[in-house]
């Protein structure tokens, strides 16, 4: 199938489309990428709006697509819902360019929903920055720019948390003050993106507020809690991770599940075993995949005979 027949495929307003004719879209040249932007103005908003989350849904899917040029095109889109959609479809870009885009998004795009997809992907470049793989002027515009979102008084709160959680990474004393104050800070939001930003900045300073936040009657908190203990590798939150393995909310059970995979050691593994034949099938496949990862991190798993005659 041609471009041109995709895209005559997506303009007939009486039929619904098919996601898999998408397919075809990928790796598009110069000129059936021109084709496609000329034709794109002809869609319905309701059809340019499923296209372009049916091409975030395939590239989620398949690595063997490539839609990247697309995406750029709809970034400057006009309707918000495609713009960050386009953010969303361009989670493996860290090219500059996109890193300025981004910072030009959540400083100046009217839609706090785009606004807020471009603070959740500035976090990878953040992570970049603080692992020197980014130019330091452009690490020091990506720090200022989340910094003045966070403090943003007038801002969106959804658009404040994506910040804090995207300047984690850098992990220092002013990062520490930063979620400190989001911890601090009434709304239950804003409280649950300070756990997920304790973990990303891998600072040992939260550990013991993390351990506290793990009798939390707040699921989604104690769900944070212990995804932030794994990021951590923290040991010490053994004890206190065991009875959540039979907490009422099966996402806190996941979340555990993998922090126990995360954390490692005697007891985690012994934990995760139990959990893996418990009679609970969730908990048990859930558990007996994070057992595998651990042995196969921990280099537990037999040495395949090929290698050994090497």
């Amino acid at each position: 199938m041609k471009v041109a027949e995709v895209l005559e495929h997506w303009n007939q307003e009486d039929s619904p489309p098919s996601i898999r004719t998408l397919y075809h879209l990928s790796g598009l040249f110069f000129q059936d990428l021109e084709r496609f932007k000329e034709a794109w103005a002809g869609l319905s908003r309701e059809r340019q709006r499923r296209m372009a989350e049916g091409l975030v849904e395939i590239g989620e899917t398949s690595f063997e697509v490539d839609f990247h040029d697309i995406f750029r095109f709809l970034l400057s889109d006009q309707d918000p819902e495609v713009r960050a959609s386009a953010v969303e479809g361009l989670f493996e870009d860290e090219t500059p360019w996109l890193l300025h885009n981004l910072i030009n998004l959540l400083r100046q795009d009217p839609s706090p929903e785009v606004r807020s997809r471009a603070a959740i992907a500035l976090g990878r470049f953040s992570r970049l920055a603080e692992m020197e793989d980014l130019d330091p002027e452009l690490s020091q515009k990506l720090r200022e720019t989340l910094r003045e979102t966070i403090h943003n008084p007038q801002e969106n709160l959804e658009v404040r948390r994506r910040a804090v959680e995207a300047i984690a990474y850098f992990g220092d004393q002013e990062v520490r003050e930063i979620i400190t104050q989001t911890y601090q800070d009434p709304a239950q939001k804003m409280r649950v993106s300070a756990l997920f930003a304790m973990g990303r900045s891998l600072d040992a300073y939260w550990n013991k507020t993390l351990i506290a936040e793990l009798e939390n009657k707040d699921p989604e908190l104690r769900y944070e809690a212990a995804h932030a203990c794994g990021e951590l590798e923290l040991k010490s939150a053994v004890p206190a991770l065991a009875p959540l393995l039979q907490d009422a909310d099966r996402e806190v059970q996941e979340s555990v599940v993998w922090a126990l995979g995360q954390i490692g050691g005697g007891e985690a593994r012994r934990l995760l075993a139990t959990a893996a034949a418990s009679e609970d099938q969730y908990l048990a496949e859930a558990a007996a995949e994070a057992l595998s990862q651990l042995e196969f991190a921990s280099g537990i798993l037999e040495v395949p005979a090929s290698d050994e005659e090497e």
